[in-house]
């Protein structure tokens, strides 16, 4: 019986060990794919920024921002949380920005319920969902976040 409670142990401590790994490598694999979505976004903003005013203008109907500071956070936003997700910086803190860029997003741009394909719209859910995820679980053992918080528990 003592040899069956032993290999428990040892098989409890290795899966304890492969979820801990194996979700800290999940979680940079969602840091980096959601993070270079919203980035790329950032990117082509800047561009072409007489574009992305003439955008805020005309196509995007932010709430309560005047266009011209709508598309500086958003552009912002899209630069700088994305930066904070790849190096596991703030990664909660992040995760959420970017989900209040992209919940904005979906908001501001109304055709995005009227296409005939949805791909567009399920885009976003996706990544909302994904930004749940790592603002609810952190971001793992590959991130700055935890040589902070190892520093500071004295490890």
């Amino acid at each position: 019986m003592k040899t069956i409670l032993g290999l428990h142990q040892q098989f409890s401590r290795f899966d304890a060990n492969l979820t801990e790994w194996g979700g800290s490598l999940l979680n940079l694999a969602l840091r980096f794919y959601v993070g270079s979505q919203f980035f790329k976004a950032g990117m082509i903003k800047v561009g072409d920024w007489a574009t992305t005013l003439a955008l805020f203008h005309d196509e995007y109907k932010v709430p309560v921002l005047p266009p011209e500071l709508a598309a500086w956070m958003g552009a912002g936003g899209e630069l700088l949380f994305p930066v904070l997700l790849f190096a596991g910086l703030f990664t909660r803190q992040a995760a959420l920005g970017l989900l209040a860029v992209n919940v904005m997003a979906v908001i501001s741009y109304p055709v995005l319920f009227s296409y005939d394909c949805p791909a567009a719209l399920n885009d976003h859910l996706y990544w909302g969902l994904l930004l749940l995820v790592l603002a609810a679980f952190g971001p793992g053992r590959f991130s700055v976040d935890e040589v902070i918080e190892e520093k500071r528990a004295g490890k």
